[in-house]
């Protein structure tokens, strides 16, 4: 597989009616779609302004992937749209030098509720029997940042919670989700 070597960086403008983190939701989502539209797993991202304190993933996407990969991406309408939110960057080669990270996505166990629901369906059980299988000390509170998204399939709001880094000693091939995410690859920081 061939190894991410160039990069564009896609800027969200300020905006007085929507927030950076709004519209960052919808660059995500456009670009979700057009990787699913592509059937591509070789075009990976990386927030250029990740910070853990405060959280936020900053207002900079940068998509990494080979020339002609990014290209075939650009080639799509799938910034439309959004064209008056963003600035776009040109495709550039990435420093052949960078160290390599991940970009991942992580899911967390984040509703009891929703577990005990959940567990109520399959096992055909009570509620009682389900808070009993599943107490109140499973719910967690990821301190990640995110991007609100929504679910194309059932339209639920989910957060797609993002770890980055840190350097990796050995670069892997290009392997990614269709939100552009790590499947074990690492893409350079710089």
């Amino acid at each position: 597989m061939a190894m991410t070597t160039h990069y564009i960086d896609i800027a969200l403008l300020p905006d007085p009616e929507f927030s950076h983190a709004h519209l960052l939701g919808a660059l995500v989502s456009k670009l979700h779609r057009a990787l699913v539209q592509l059937k591509t797993s070789d075009i990976g991202i990386s927030f250029q302004h990740y910070s853990l304190r405060p959280r936020s993933l900053g207002e900079v996407l940068r998509l990494h992937g080979t020339e002609a990969a990014l290209q075939r991406l650009m080639e799509l309408p799938w910034l439309q749209g959004m064209r008056d939110h963003v600035q776009l960057a040109a495709l550039l080669p990435a420093p052949p030098d960078a160290p390599r990270w991940q970009v991942q996505r992580r899911q967390f166990k984040t509703s009891v509720d929703r577990l005990r629901r959940r567990r109520m369906r399959r096992k055909n059980e009570t509620l009682e029997q389900a808070a009993v299988a599943i107490p109140d000390s499973v719910e967690r509170s990821p301190q990640l940042p995110f991007v609100q998204l929504r679910s194309t399939s059932t339209g639920q709001p989910f957060c797609l919670f993002v770890d980055q880094g840190p350097a990796q000693s050995n670069a892997a091939p290009d392997r990614f989700n269709t939100y552009g995410l790590s499947l074990g690859s690492t893409i350079p920081w710089f």
